[in-house]
């Protein structure tokens, strides 16, 4: 890693940093770019060298923990880990993530998301699918990692918003369930129309 790339890297950690500890006191339209490079100690200039505007630096600084986040759990962790990890990196961030939600609505904050929870539900699924004896790859089960995707993407908002009060084990305990139980209805379908 060169020395301007680990520059560049601690100076949009430390402006990440700081835009984080606004959106815990403040909803994200009422933080300036001006804002947080007082904060860092930094030219206003500096910011846009790294990032077009808020948005994109709250893009980056998902994109950037969620990336850590699926890089601890690959071939480590189960996928049952993966969703743990992830309800603890929102719990960690409920604050961040809520403001998030509230200010880019849930869309926004969905395609944030998105890359954490379609890649573990997409191992989940193929993984529970062949050890129910059905291809990985069938379009049963290409039609069941949509589903669920939606569905968990639904769960992770709710859970932030409090209406799911079930911790991060037992809501993974439940998804678990969840998912063997679509995978065995789609294989006992298939068995009987064979």
């Amino acid at each position: 890693m060169g020395k301007r790339y680990k520059t560049s890297e601690i100076t949009c950690q430390a402006i990440s940093g700081v835009l984080k500890q606004l959106m815990i006191q403040k909803p994200l339209e009422r933080i300036t770019v001006a804002e947080i490079m007082d904060t860092c100690g930094m030219r206003r200039q500096h910011f846009y060298y790294y990032f077009t505007d808020i948005y994109d630096l709250l893009r980056w600084t998902f994109e950037k923990e969620a990336l850590e986040l699926l890089q601890q759990q690959q071939g480590v962790f189960s996928w049952q880990n993966g969703f743990l990890h992830l309800f603890q990196y929102i719990n960690q961030n409920r604050a961040v993530c809520l403001c998030a939600l509230d200010s880019l609505g849930k869309e926004s904050l969905k395609q944030l998301l998105e890359a954490d929870v379609s890649s573990i539900v997409d191992r989940a699924v193929r993984q529970t699918a062949v050890e129910n004896g059905l291809p990985a790859h069938s379009p049963e089960v290409e039609v069941v990692i949509c589903l669920v995707t939606i569905m968990m993407a639904g769960a992770v908002e709710s859970w932030l918003r409090g209406e799911l009060t079930q911790t991060p084990e037992e809501l993974t305990r439940r998804i678990d369930m969840m998912f063997q139980d679509y995978i065995r209805g789609v294989a006992l379908r298939l068995k009987a129309s064979a």
